[in-house]
């Protein structure tokens, strides 16, 4: 008896089991029954050949765990190394910055890439070449890097120059902060911010849509790298000396940067620090 009273219990349980089964089955759409489990495709990373990564996040970005530069920036982490720019933004593009010049036939400068400058010696003349490269993605990254070496070894220079550019990359807060504009699209700046190198002060005024790059052509290489359109520029000094401008440049959009974390700690904790 006891073995037939054990064998209807086991009936009750299997057909209850089965009517939970039939009405989970109604809430389940069809689709999700017939559909099959997919193999996540992982994003294809091309690795620059001979490259042989020495720090954690060089490592972790050969091996594929990190595939966002944003989140780089986002944890604060320091890019030690070219090829991990290489990997994760492959569009990046660079622009030699004139910074030299030699005494034209009719007088003035002939503006030309590379600037040369001289040291005495006991021996004689010691010369010495360098070079200031522009790279940026013109989607909201730039970098600045200037290299410098012997006369003759003009392709090193260049190279370490980009190297150091990749190196100095930087993500650029991109807004519609003209009151004339309002149209929210990232096509200018957020807000008005100013940088300082040397003698050379440069103020970076946000412009509504179709203005244009209204600063000098060494700045518009920068401006177009970084994915910047419209703006306006007022500087101070000696606007002459070229690497100091670009540098007063690149202090200045370092600084929307620091606004945007600033905006976060206050929304945070609910201080409000002070602007500079």
């Amino acid at each position: 008896m006891k073995m037939v009273k054990k064998a209807r219990e086991e009936t009750k349980q299997e057909k209850e089991e089965d009517k939970s089964i039939e009405v989970l089955n109604e809430f389940v759409p069809k689709e999700v029954e017939l559909a099959t489990p997919k193999a996540v495709e992982l994003p294809k990373i091309s690795i620059p050949e001979g490259w042989v990564p020495k720090t954690k996040l060089g490592k972790d970005v050969a091996e594929g765990k990190v595939t966002d530069i944003d989140k780089i920036f986002s944890d604060g982490v320091r890019i030690s190394e070219p090829q991990i720019v290489d990997v994760l933004l492959p569009n990046l593009q660079n622009e030699v910055i004139l910074i030299g010049g030699s005494t034209g036939k009719g007088g003035g400068i002939r503006r030309t890439p590379l600037k040369r400058t001289t040291r005495m010696h006991k021996s004689g003349r010691r010369y010495r070449i360098s070079v200031m490269i522009v790279a940026g993605n013109q989607n909201g990254y730039v970098g600045v890097g200037i290299g410098g070496g012997p006369p003759g070894k003009h392709r090193e220079v260049v190279q370490k120059a980009l190297s150091k550019a990749k190196l100095n990359l930087i993500p650029i807060r991109r807004g519609c902060g003209s009151w004339e504009c309002k149209c929210g699209t990232p096509h200018s700046i957020p807000i008005a911010v100013s940088g300082k190198t040397g003698s050379v002060k440069i103020n970076l005024l946000p412009a509504p849509k179709g203005v244009g790059l209204v600063v000098n052509n060494e700045i518009k290489k920068m401006m177009n790298l970084a994915g910047i359109k419209d703006i306006w520029c007022k500087s101070r000094g000696k606007t002459s000396s070229r690497i100091n401008t670009i540098k007063a440049v690149f202090d200045a959009l370092k600084k929307l940067d620091k606004f945007k974390e600033q905006e976060q700690y206050e929304k945070t904790t609910g201080l409000k620090l002070g602007r500079t």
